[in-house]
């Protein structure tokens, strides 16, 4: 199972992730709204399309743009359409879980 951790709580649980740029991208349902909020920046990726990010919340702290989404992304990225990525000191931990017809969940963009 794969975790995304921040401020010593769990924001999202996947049993894989899609891999780009050394980023894991949690599945769109794997994600624990109640610690995230929706922010009004945005960037650009030249073959990904645009983000969108949200703020973290947890335990009365928070962490600006930490996690972030293509809601519409380009062909090239259509894998990780919704998909969440973290940084800005949210630790990634865990193996993910073999997948029943590859010989992993993890995948590679």
């Amino acid at each position: 199972m794969m975790r995304a951790v921040w401020n010593g709580v769990v924001i999202a649980e996947a049993p894989g992730t899609v891999v780009v740029e050394g980023n894991h991208y949690f599945p769109p349902g794997s994600l624990h709204h109640e610690y995230v909020v929706r922010s009004r920046s945005r960037s650009l990726c030249f073959w990904k399309g645009i983000a969108h990010y949200y703020t973290l919340e947890v335990g009365g702290v928070t962490n600006p743009n930490a996690a972030w989404y293509y809601p519409r992304p380009s062909p090239l990225a259509r894998k990780i359409k919704d998909h969440v990525a973290f940084w800005q000191g949210v630790r990634i931990e865990g193996t993910p879980e073999p997948a029943p017809d590859s010989g992993t969940r993890n995948g590679t963009v």
